[in-house]
C-alpha cells in the first residue's frame, strides 16, 4: 500500500477515536500506540456483543445455571486479571461447537459445546483465562489498528455513527479482521492465562489438559464451512510452550507433534 494510502487510514483512525496515545501495558510489558482508547473499545464491543445476541442465526443458552456458572468463575478470573478498568460479561451460546472468543471491551462468550466437554471449573477457568488476557492485551484492537481497507473503513463507520444500516456487514468484516490471532498473540495468552489461575486459586495444569481436548475435538469434528468466529490454531505448538511455562520441560511427544512451520 502506497504510503500515502496509510496516511490517510491513520488521520481517519486517529479522528475517529478522538485521541492517539502511547501506553504502556503491565500485562505485555510493552509500550502500545493506541488510536482506539478505552471507552471507543467497549463501545465498538457492545455493537458487536449486541449484534451477535440478537442475531437470528446466533442464539444464547436458555439455561441460566450454566450463564451463571460461566459467569461466576468468569468474574474471579477478571478480579485478578491486570485490566480492570472494563466491565467483563458472560455469555453462553447454545451451540455444540467446542469454542470460545472475546470481543474488545471486555465481551467473553463460550459455546455450550466447550462448556459440556469441561470436566472441571479449573478448565472452564482456562477458558475464560485465555479470552480475558486477550482482552487485556488487547489484541483485537491492535489488529483493529493494524488492518486496512475496506474492512477497517467498515468498522470505523460503524464506530462513529455511519453505516449502520448495514450492521451485518460490518460486524462480518470485524470478526474476519479480529479472529485469527497470531500465535505470538496466542503464546502472550496462554502465559496470562497460566498466571491468572494462580492468583484466582486455580490448576494452572488445567490449560495444558484443556488444550487436549480442543485438540481431540479438532481431530473429531467433520470439515466445516469457514466461520468469523473459528477455533484457535496451532494447538500441538500451544501445548508445548505451555508446559515449558509450568515445568520448564516438554516431552518427545511434544516435539513430534510440533506443527510444520
Amino acid at each position: 500500500m502506497k504510503n500515502s494510502a496509510i496516511i490517510f487510514i491513520l488521520f481517519i483512525i486517529s479522528i475517529a477515536s478522538g485521541c492517539v496515545t502511547q501506553e504502556y501495558n503491565t500485562a505485555t510489558g510493552k509500550e502500545d500506540i493506541m488510536f482506539v482508547g478505552t471507552d471507543k473499545e467497549v463501545n465498538i464491543g457492545k455493537s458487536i456483543a449486541q449484534s451477535i445476541e440478537k442475531s437470528k442465526e446466533i442464539k444464547l443458552d436458555p439455561d441460566p445455571l450454566m450463564t451463571e456458572r460461566v459467569s461466576e468463575v468468569g468474574r474471579k478470573i477478571a478480579s485478578v486479571s491486570d485490566r480492570k478498568e472494563v466491565k467483563y460479561t458472560f455469555r453462553v451460546i447454545d451451540e455444540d461447537d467446542v469454542n470460545a472468543f472475546a470481543l474488545p471491551g471486555g465481551y467473553v462468550f463460550v459455546f455450550k459445546g466447550l462448556v459440556d466437554k469441561v470436566s472441571k471449573d479449573d478448565e472452564l477457568a482456562a477458558v475464560i483465562a485465555h479470552e480475558i488476557a486477550h482482552v487485556v492485551a488487547r489484541h483485537s484492537i491492535k489488529r483493529l489498528q493494524g488492518g486496512v481497507g475496506y474492512d477497517i473503513l467498515m468498522i470505523l463507520m460503524a464506530t462513529t455513527g455511519a453505516g449502520r444500516q448495514d450492521a451485518g456487514r460490518i460486524n462480518a468484516a470485524f470478526g474476519q479482521l479480529i479472529m485469527a490471532y497470531s500465535r505470538e498473540d496466542e503464546a502472550m495468552a496462554d502465559k496470562l492465562a497460566i498466571k491468572y489461575l494462580k492468583e484466582a486459586g486455580y490448576d494452572p495444569w488445567a490449560v495444558v489438559s484443556l488444550l487436549k481436548k480442543l485438540q481431540e475435538a479438532d481431530k473429531a469434528a467433520p470439515i466445516r464451512p469457514y466461520t468469523n468466529y473459528r477455533s484457535h490454531p496451532y494447538v500441538a505448538d500451544r501445548i508445548r510452550m505451555v508446559k515449558q511455562e509450568l515445568s520448564g520441560e516438554v516431552d518427545f511427544n511434544d516435539y513430534m507433534n510440533k506443527a510444520i512451520e
